[in-house]
């Protein structure tokens, strides 16, 4: 999120606040991570699937490991979204700016 200060800081010279910088930002891993532990959920179900056709085994995916899945990965991204949407909202807007 740092290596986005210039936006930052044009949204805070704007009048976003602190508060709203910081939920956008985590809205964002968030969201990333979601779609990524979905993907790679999918990812794992559509091999399970096709491993078991092609050994002649009945498809067995238990629900829980899907759920697990996309749950861990929504904890993940968002332990990982937090610590830099902090550092970004703390930002003044000047030194934002400033950044290259």
């Amino acid at each position: 999120m740092l290596e986005r200060r210039r936006e930052i800081g044009l949204r805070r010279a704007l009048g976003a606040s602190r508060g709203q910088i910081r939920v956008r930002s985590l809205t964002e891993s968030v969201a990333l991570s979601g779609l990524g532990g979905l993907a790679g959920t999918l990812l794992g179900i559509l091999t399970t699937v096709g491993y078991a056709a092609y050994q002649d085994w009945p498809p067995v995916v238990p629900l829980l490991a899907v759920a697990g899945g996309c749950l861990g990965a929504l904890v993940v991204g968002m332990g990982a979204g937090l610590c830099p949407s902090v550092r970004a909202s703390g930002l003044a807007p000047t030194e934002a700016l400033a950044a290259t």
